[in-house]
């Protein structure tokens, strides 16, 4: 049997771990067509109007997606990015448990060692993670519409919205409520809003702490736990009534 020229052509590229051209092209347009389609879908979803009866929604029966983000910086304007999402459903006061989603984002720059300390995740960690954008349509297709939550929600939220931008150029639309700003007018008198306080200080367990999911499932502890007190204020029923009561903190 002839073996194959060794010069060149398909099967030397194969042998060599490389891929003719053509088929590259190929590879290349599916990955173009996929990301053009992951694109579309995100600009669709931020299109959609908020549906104002949302607001008309029972707390007991609202249905929302409580996330975390963890990321290399505080600061997404001088380069740091998300290094992972992680986030539960949560409808009224029960937790959805087999209802979340985690993903690691592969990360385009140098993982400072004192966030891979803080967050045990590793530069080799990220290296064959999905995409910012396959992670961004992941998560968003697994948060829809519904209202989000966030503890010191400003830091996920200008990383999300950076990273919508960068990605798709919109903005995040989704409603976005802030379990610090629950605790602000719930609990005035305190000197510290940090969430491992608050945890502490409502009896729910701290493990795991700086995993974007672990985060996201205790946070939704204390939201259920806020929840419960709203409910013997008798004074918030609605989504409506909530935002009406924190606008004034």
């Amino acid at each position: 049997m002839k073996e194959p020229n060794k010069g060149g052509g398909f099967w030397n590229n194969l042998r060599q771990g490389g891929m003719p051209s053509a088929i590259a092209s190929m590879r290349g347009g599916e990955s173009a067509q996929q990301t053009a389609q992951q694109m579309a879908f995100i600009r669709s979803l931020m299109r959609e109007k908020r549906r104002p009866e949302v607001l008309l929604t029972p707390l007991s029966k609202l249905e929302i997606v409580i996330f975390d983000l963890e990321t290399t910086g505080f600061s997404h304007q001088h380069g740091d990015e998300i290094l992972s999402f992680g986030a539960v459903k949560v409808v009224g006061e029960e937790i959805k448990e087999d209802e979340y989603f985690y993903s690691l984002v592969k990360c385009q720059s140098a993982i400072p060692a004192n966030i891979t300390e803080l967050t045990g995740i590793t530069q080799e960690m990220t290296r064959e993670a999905p995409t910012l954008m396959d992670a961004l349509h992941n998560f968003m297709s697994f948060v829809g519409q519904n209202v989000l939550v966030a503890h010191a929600s400003a830091h996920d939220k200008s990383f999300l919205n950076a990273a919508l931008w960068k990605t798709s150029k919109v903005q995040l639309t989704n409603r976005v409520l802030d379990t610090m700003m629950l605790a602000k007018w719930l609990e005035p008198e305190r000197g510290n809003y940090g969430l491992d306080e608050l945890l502490a200080s409502h009896g729910i367990p701290i493990y795991g702490r700086h995993n974007a999911l672990e985060d996201s499932k205790m946070t939704a502890k204390l939201w259920v736990s806020y929840l419960r007190e709203i409910a013997k204020r008798r004074q918030v029923d609605t989504l409506g009534d909530l935002y009406a009561y924190l606008s004034r903190v």
